[in-house]
C-alpha cells in the first residue's frame, strides 16, 4: 500500500478532506498517512482528527506524525504521494503585512494570495521552503508525485517543474465548481448532463463550452447573466435560490444564513456576490473559474483611486482575506472540537482532486482532472515556460497535461498578463535580485494601474524590510 505525506498537516479541515477522501478509497484505505508540520498543537489535533476517522473505518490506515524541520525527511522518506499545503508566515505577521504596508502606498487588495504584490510576496517567502521540501524528496523519495495545493498555485507549481526535478502538479478546487456555480446563480441549474470545457491559467481559466445533451448553454447564460448584474433577474422565492444551489441537501445554519443575507441583498440592492466574473464574461466573451474577490484584483478594471464608485458598483470585498482568516480562527477556537474531539466522527468522500489521482496511479483506471502543468504547448498562445490549467489524463504514467491549442485570443492575452507576473516572480525567487522583485510587482495590472515605479520599489523595499527573516536574502 502507498505512503501519502501530507506537508501542512496543521491544516485540519483540508487534511479531512484530502486524507479522509483517501481512507474512503478501497485502493488507498491501507495506506501509511504521515502527517508533517511545525506547529506541535494543530499535528496534534490533525492526528486526533484523522485517528478518529480510521478508527471508524476499521483501522485500516497507518497513521504517523512527525513534528519540525528535523523530522522532515523521515516523514517523506519512502513517500508515493507528497501533499502540500503548507502557509508561510500565517496571517500574523504574514498576511497582515501583505496588506497593511500597501495600504500606506493607497494599493486597496481583495485576497492578495495569487497575484498583486500580495501574491508576489507571499510566493517569495513560501518558494525557498518547497525547494527545502524538494531536495529532501529528491533524496528520499524521488518517485513519489508532488500534489501542490497551495498559493500562488502557479508561481509555486511552477517552480517546483522549473527549478527541481520532483514531478508536480498543481490541483485547485475552481475547476470543479466554476460550472456549477454559473449555472445555479443563474437559475439554469446543474447536473450531470452538463459538459464543460476550461482551459487558461489558475484562477484564470476560461470555461469555453458549456453544453447539456450537446446544446451550447453560453446564451442563455449570457441573457441571464445581463439581467443579474442589472438586479433585473428574477430569483424567485427565498426557498426557490436556496434549492437550486444545494440541490435540497440539508446545510449548516451558517451556510443558511450567508444565502439568507445573498438573497436579501440582491432583493433589496440588485448586487451580489459574482458580479465582477459576470462582467468580465460581458466585456471577453467567456465565464472565468475563480471568484470575482479574486479576479477584481488581477486586473487594473475594478480596483481603481480615480473610479471608487466601482467597488460598490461591482460588489467589491476590499481586505476580504483578511476579514476571513479572523472569522476562520475564531470559528476554530469555537468549534473545531466537533472535528478534534468527536470518536465518533466520519467522513463521506469530497470532491477534491488528490485521492482520485491517487487511486488512478495506484489501480491504473483511467481520471480526468483539471491540473496544472507546465505549458510545453498544450495552449499554443500562452508561454511555453508558464504553468496553465488544462484537462489532464491521470493513470499509472502520471498526470499528463491534455492539448488545447489556442485560447481565444482576447482570452490568452489577459491570461499573458497574469504570466508575466508569475514567470517573474519565480526568476525573482531563482536568482535572489532585487531588481527582479520590483520587475515582478511593476508588472502587475493592478499595481501598475495604481502606483509610480518609484513607489513600487520603496512599497517592495518596505514589504522586504517587514517580513525579515520571512524572506530570503535578496541582493
Amino acid at each position: 500500500m502507498p505512503k501519502i505525506t501530507f506537508m501542512g498537516a496543521g491544516s485540519t479541515v483540508f487534511a479531512k478532506n484530502v486524507l479522509g477522501d483517501s481512507m474512503m478509497t478501497p485502493a488507498l484505505a491501507e495506506s501509511t498517512i504521515a502527517l508533517y508540520d511545525i506547529d506541535a498543537t494543530r499535528l496534534d489535533e490533525s492526528a486526533t482528527m484523522l485517528e478518529a476517522i480510521n478508527r471508524n473505518n476499521g483501522s485500516k490506515a497507518r497513521i504517523e506524525k512527525y513534528l519540525g524541520v528535523e523530522n522532515r525527511k523521515a516523514a517523506l522518506k519512502g513517500a508515493n504521494y507528497v501533499v502540500n499545503a503548507i502557509q508561510v508566515g500565517g496571517y500574523d505577521p504574514c498576511t497582515i503585512t501583505d496588506f497593511e504596508i500597501p495600504k500606506k502606498y493607497g494599493l486597496k487588495q481583495t485576497i492578495a494570495d495569487t497575484l498583486g504584490v500580495g501574491g508576489v510576496f507571499r510566493a517569495l517567502r513560501t518558494i525557498p521552503v518547497m525547494l527545502d521540501f524538494a531536495r529532501d524528496i529528491e533524496e528520499v523519495c524521488p518517485d513519489a508525485w508532488f500534489l501542490n495545493y497551495t498559493n500562488p498555485m502557479a508561481m509555486l507549481t511552477g517552480a517546483m517543474l522549473r527549478l527541481t526535478g520532483v514531478k508536480t502538479v498543481g490541483l485547485c478546487h475552481s475547476v470543479q465548481v466554476c460550472a456549477p456555480t454559473l449555472l445555479n446563480e443563474l437559475g439554469i441549474g446543474y447536473d450531470d448532463h452538463v459538459q464543460a470545457k476550461i482551459a487558461g491559467i489558475n484562477h484564470q481559466a476560461w470555461l469555453l463550452e458549456c453544453t447539456r445533451d450537446g446544446v451550447d448553454l453560453y446564451p442563455e447564460i449570457k441573457r441571464r447573466a445581463l439581467l443579474y448584474n442589472q438586479g433585473k433577474l428574477d430569483v424567485g422565492s427565498f426557498e426557490d435560490y436556496v434549492n437550486i444551489r444545494t440541490h435540497g441537501k440539508k446545510i449548516e445554519d451558517e451556510h443558511m444564513q450567508h444565502l439568507r443575507e445573498a438573497y436579501d441583498l440582491y432583493k433589496t440592492k440588485g448586487v451580489h456576490g459574482d458580479m465582477v466574473r459576470l462582467e468580465l464574461m460581458r466585456r471577453f466573451g467567456y465565464y472565468i473559474t475563480e471568484s470575482s474577490e479574486h479576479n477584481a484584483e488581477y486586473g487594473p478594471f475594478f480596483i481603481k483611486d480615480r473610479y471608487p464608485e466601482l467597488i460598490d458598483r461591482f460588489n467589491i470585498p476590499l481586505d476580504e482575506y483578511p476579514r476571513r482568516c479572523i472569522n476562520q480562527i475564531k470559528r476554530w477556537k469555537e468549534r473545531g472540537h466537533e472535528l478534534t474531539k468527536n470518536p465518533t466522527l466520519s467522513h463521506e468522500r469530497s470532491r477534491e482532486y488528490a485521492s482520485y489521482i491517487m487511486e488512478a496511479m495506484e489501480t491504473d483506471v483511467p481520471t480526468r482532472i483539471g491540473g496544472n502543468v507546465l505549458n510545453n504547448g498544450l495552449i499554443t498562445n500562452l508561454p511555453r515556460n508558464a504553468v496553465v490549467e488544462v484537462p489532464c489524463l491521470v493513470d499509472r504514467n502520471g498526470v499528463q497535461g491534455t492539448f488545447v491549442g489556442d485560447l481565444p485570443e482576447q482570452c490568452a492575452a489577459l491570461n499573458r498578463t497574469n504570466i508575466n507576473v508569475q514567470l517573474m516572480t519565480i526568476e525573482a525567487a531563482r536568482t535572489l535580485e532585487k531588481d527582479a522583485v520590483y520587475q515582478a510587482v511593476m508588472l502587475d495590472p493592478h499595481t501598475a494601474a495604481e502606483l509610480s515605479m518609484d513607489d513600487i520599489v520603496a512599497m517592495c523595499d518596505d514589504l522586504i524590510a517587514a517580513h525579515g527573516d520571512w524572506l530570503p536574502r535578496f541582493h
